[in-house]
């Protein structure tokens, strides 16, 4: 089956859409199919608001229906205590809530951007979302991320070479408390490294300390700017480290 006949098949979802590479590609698909399609971006203290800009640009360029919905994530004790299968409970609230306005917007069928390269395996956000009856079409059609790419270059979507981007709590390690606070020293700091022009990056929290994950390519750039970094991410961490084993 490609995406083509499953819209055929399926011709009225909502879709999970986050303005990554994946969602941006099948909201298009279903637009391009001819289905009713409306996508759901959930704003949570979980993603940067780079994120929702992408999606709302990314929304006006293939003339989709997107609709927001705020969900407090950090009112999960589960989500905040941050154990090892978070991303199960994170999923359920933030499913639960698309599923919920779908259904008041008369969507029975709720689709997200799971590819075929996504390793299932016993990953805690992939129960959450079989338990939901969500269904992953990309999977489903056998496309890889890599085909997703080369399909919305093609589409001339600009997200086709956006790099992939975990939520903010996989900065925080398993078993330490997730708080606003910590989650907005993070998006603060990936910002300012953002605008120096890093690329493929993350700003990990350990304790009161950061420590800096980038390719190996960018080391020569973090040691000519060293100076003004430090004095930016000291305003939100207490010490600031380079992973020097990341390739």
């Amino acid at each position: 089956m490609d995406l083509s006949n499953f819209f055929r098949e399926n011709n009225r979802a909502a879709v999970a859409f986050s303005g990554g590479v994946d969602s941006s590609y099948l909201l298009y698909a279903g637009i391009e199919a001819g289905a009713d399609v409306t996508g759901y971006y959930v704003k949570s203290a979980f993603q940067p608001m780079f994120e929702m800009n992408d999606a709302m640009r990314l929304a006006d360029q293939i003339g989709a229906r997107v609709k927001v919905i705020e969900v407090d994530v950090l009112a999960d004790e589960k989500v905040r205590e941050n154990p090892s299968d978070r991303c199960y409970y994170c999923k359920q609230a933030i499913f639960g809530n698309i599923l919920k306005a779908a259904a008041e917007d008369g969507y029975t069928l709720i689709l997200d951007g799971t590819n075929a390269s996504d390793d299932e395996g016993d990953r805690p956000g992939m129960k959450a979302l079989r338990e939901l009856e969500v269904r992953s079409p990309l999977r489903e059609c056998g496309l890889t991320k890599d085909m997703i790419r080369q399909l919305s270059r093609k589409a001339g979507l600009f997200t086709w070479d956006k790099p992939a981007y975990a939520c903010l709590a996989t900065r925080i390690r398993t078993g330490e408390e997730i708080t606003a606070e910590k989650l907005t020293a993070t998006e603060k700091a990936e910002d300012y490294l953002f605008s120096l022009g890093f690329t493929d990056f993350r700003v990990r929290m350990r304790g009161r300390d950061a420590l800096i994950q980038i390719p190996s390519g960018q080391f020569a750039r973090i040691a000519d700017k060293r100076s003004e970094i430090l004095t930016k991410l000291k305003e939100y961490y207490d010490k600031i480290s380079l992973d020097l084993e990341v390739r």
